[in-house]
Order: structure tokens, then sequence, then C-alpha cells
């Protein structure tokens, strides 16, 4: 694996990284995926808001994280993306019948389903519930990311303050507000602007409402 201090240097120049919809480029994803091999943060466009993504192997980022979010490691309840239900179900504990079938029908990107987690989600990253909130993605980019490294991502949206909302709709406003902390950011199509619905599926009897978003029920 190449040295990243070398890697960023050689694309500093591209480091904000302009996509469109019918052309997700080799040569750009190598870039991605290996800024995120290397204890790297990427600022991506998800289903629902930009986010902050790292790769769920790397403890050096997911600090990083917490600490863009003022948080330490162990109170950061961080998310995991998926390209699929198959993907997820590496990390969580089986799932009922009836749970697997109202997911699979959730699938629309607008969910984050908190579930059970398994011995494959490293301890750092568990609450002490031992849960952990799973979103499995339907946005081109993310799924291109995440067939590339061939597992989850860490995510975490980009932190709201008291600036002007249309920052957090701007690959290009967000990068410049975080570049010391960002390592490579992507701007691809158009996002909701609306955060996640979180389901707390913990129970096999049904599920709880946590935060209402884009996702309906």
């Amino acid at each position: 694996m190449r040295n990243f201090a070398a890697l960023k240097k050689q694309i500093k120049h591209r480091m904000l990284i302009t996509l469109y919809e019918d052309n997700i480029a080799d040569r750009h994803l190598n870039t991605i995926t290996e800024v995120l091999e290397s204890d790297g943060i990427v600022l991506v466009p998800t289903d629902t808001l930009f986010a902050f993504v790292c790769s769920i192997n790397s403890h050096k980022a997911a600090r990083k994280l917490a600490e863009v979010k003022g948080k330490k490691l162990e109170k950061s309840n961080f998310s995991i993306v998926c390209n699929s239900l198959s993907m997820a179900s590496k990390y969580i504990k089986p799932l009922s019948n009836n749970q697997f079938a109202f997911i699979k029908s959730l699938q629309t990107g607008g969910f984050t389903f908190v579930l059970k987690a398994n011995n494959q989600v490293p301890k750092i990253f568990l609450n002490k519930k031992r849960t952990i909130g799973i979103r499995i993605t339907q946005k081109n980019i993310l799924n291109a990311i995440i067939d590339r490294l061939q597992m989850p991502l860490l995510v975490t949206s980009v932190p709201h303050e008291n600036d002007d909302e249309e920052i957090f709709n701007n690959a290009e406003l967000i990068y410049e507000k975080y570049n010391s902390f960002t390592d490579a950011a992507v701007d691809y199509g158009d996002i909701a602007g609306i955060p996640s619905t979180v389901l707390d599926m913990t129970s096999d009897d049904g599920f709880e409402i946590i935060r209402q978003g884009l996702g309906e029920l």
C-alpha cells in the first residue's frame, strides 16, 4: 500500500472530486478507496445528507470522526452503511423472518435501523447496549465505494452548527469548512437534505420510531 502522505501530495489538486451520474471513473474510485484504506476520511453525499465516512477497520479515522462531533469515540453512536442487507447481516445478530421482511421492504436509503450487533463489529464502536445503526444505501457512488472496499463504511452526518443551511447541501462549501479534517471530498448528484428516519428494532416484537426523517413508513 502506498504511503498516504505521498498519495495526498500527489493528488492534492483533485482532493475535491466531482463525479457525474453516468461517469464514476475507476481512477476516482481508486483515489477514494486508497484514501479510506490509509486511515483517511472522505466527505460523501448519502441518500439523505452529506456525511463523513471512513473504513470500519480504521480506529484512527474513527477517532477523528468522533472529534469533529465533539464526542468520545465510545459515546459517538456511529452507524455503518452497507450496500445490501446481506452485507449488513454479517455485523448483526440473526433477524427474525418478520424483521428481515420488514427491512427488505424499506430498503430506500432513507432509514437507519438500530439492531443488535454481533462480534464482527469492532468493540470500540459499540455502545453499552451493544447495538449498531445500519444503513443500506441506494446511492450509486456509495455502492461503488463499498463494492470496491468489500466492507461497510463507518458514517456520521456533517455537524449542523449555526451556519447557513446552504453550506450543508454543497460539497465544495463543506469541504472548504472542514478541509483540515477531511482527506477527500466527493461531489456527486443531489441529496435529499433530510436526515434518515431512525427505527429501533432491537425488540423482536416490533419497532420504535426514534426519529422521523426522510424514510416514510
